[in-house]
């Protein structure tokens, strides 16, 4: 197979790993991944999460990977390309196309929220966190999401960080930008978990983290840790096979895979420790969950503790460089492909498509305040209807045909050619798990998704 022209390759060997863990690593992993570790069984729950992430994370994100590098273009003529080189029917463009719609929906209201930690940011800068109580704290929270304005405001500049990135090009843009944005987050993150050594009660956190309760794990507990291990990798979106689309033929996909599945997974770990060793520092506060855990209970922490507003900057400031690397992600395949399609110059397309998912954006921007009461789809608001719509739906769905079309489809002298530095044990143990057992994982993750609205649907 000839592959497409392709404009660009990373510069450096460690480029995709570090695009990659920065696309991985987002809000989810700072505040969701400590919170249900900690309620679903601890040290047991991280055990299965693993095992899920082998499973489940690790050979899709081999595929995709895959895809992208053989192809050498964006997940649409990726998609299209090796169909036409597999004899495959069309219908299985429809990766492609899921993958771009799916990542400009999502970061039409995950750049939402990433302008809360702008906001934040400034707050703490601003002393804003000293003495906060409980109720101080949801008012300051109340206040933020009832202002309309402010929250356009902040919505409106994460999009055009995100458009500034991707604007510069693949070199100058991109990989720069992850090249020096993800070393100062593991810099910030370390900096967290010494203070949190110091002044937290580490050794509570550590207790909450990873204390190995099995007892506690459940069906709904494995449900769960599936999930996670899917959508943590950032899986079906088209990010993954539009950065591997960059990646050198010579560097080994599966050893890259595992190295940014460990370092999404550290990531996640060390900040849940250091976070909660801040909670229960703090008298008359208690571990939350969503944003209630981010926006509500940790400045509160932060507000009550010694340097605890320099803390504070610090921790707001790392969440912002990991919302910034993944909503570029987001937006990279689909300028990929008005570049590679149509020959749109990246600033054009960033702007276009940016602009695009600004503006969807909006109705997020108002679900919170002015449109609050307005139900949209399935009794949900505009935001929830967006985030059921992208990730219940899209990003499971493009898994699963990930999987098939790779494990089932594509022809045996393709997958050997792109996996010629992997052991042959690798290769051996990955095709059956990407043939079987990962689609039937995304198929229950897609059921659970789906079935409790379509049941509460049907119920009323």
């Amino acid at each position: 197979m000839k592959p497409l022209k392709q404009h660009t390759i990373w510069g450096l060997r460690g480029s995709f790993i570090l695009a990659a863990t920065g696309s991985a690593v987002g809000l989810g992993n700072i505040w969701k991944f400590p919170y249900i570790t900690g309620e679903n069984g601890g040290g047991a729950f991280v055990l299965m999460y693993l095992f899920c992430i082998a499973l489940i994370g690790i050979p899709i994100m081999m595929a995709e990977i895959l895809m992208g590098r053989r192809a050498r273009a964006n997940p649409i003529m990726a998609t299209a390309e090796l169909c036409e080189h597999a004899g495959a029917s069309k219908g299985w463009t429809t990766i492609g196309w899921m993958g771009v719609l799916a990542g400009l929906l999502i970061l039409s209201f995950y750049s939402v929220i990433a302008g809360w930690t702008l906001e934040y940011a400034l707050a703490a800068l601003d002393g804003k966190f000293a003495g906060l109580t409980g109720e101080t704290s949801q008012a300051l929270f109340d206040g933020l999401l009832a202002d309309s304005d402010l929250m356009l405001q902040w919505h409106s500049l994460f999009i055009a960080m995100t458009i500034a990135v991707l604007a510069l090009g693949v070199t100058r843009g991109l990989e720069s930008a992850v090249r020096w944005m993800m070393p100062l987050l593991f810099v910030l993150l370390l900096i967290l978990l010494g203070y949190a050594i110091k002044e937290g009660e580490f050794v509570t956190s550590l207790r909450f983290m990873f204390s190995f309760k099995l007892e506690d794990l459940s069906w709904e507990g494995a449900q769960i840790a599936m999930g996670h291990s899917f959508f943590t990798l950032s899986l079906g979106m088209g990010a993954i096979m539009a950065y591997g689309a960059y990646m050198p033929s010579s560097q080994s996909v599966g050893k890259t895979v595992v190295i940014v599945a460990i370092l999404d997974t550290l990531v996640a770990l060390v900040a849940g420790v250091a976070i909660f060793a801040f909670v229960f520092a703090t008298p008359g506060i208690s571990p939350g969950a969503g944003p209630g855990l981010m926006f509500v209970t940790l400045p509160v922490a932060f507000g009550n503790m010694g340097a605890g507003l320099i803390i504070g900057s610090v921790f707001f400031v790392m969440v912002i460089l990991a919302a910034w690397t993944s909503t570029i992600s987001l937006l990279e395949p689909g300028v990929a492909y008005l570049n590679e399609r149509f020959g749109l110059h990246r600033i054009f397309a960033s702007l276009l498509l940016g602009t695009i998912s600004w503006f969807i954006g909006l109705g997020s921007v108002y679900s919170f305040n002015d449109w609050s009461e307005l139900q949209f789809l399935w009794g949900k608001n505009y935001f929830d209807s967006m985030d059921f719509i992208a990730t219940n739906i899209m990003l499971p769905l493009g898994g699963v045909l990930i999987a098939l079309f790779t494990g089932w489809k594509l022809r045996d002298e393709i997958i050997l050619h792109d996996l010629k530095f992997e052991s042959a044990l690798v290769f051996r143990l990955w095709r059956p798990v990407l043939k079987f057992i990962s689609p039937i994982a995304v198929l229950v993750i897609l059921y659970n998704g789906i079935f409790p609205v379509l049941r509460a649907v049907l119920v009323e």
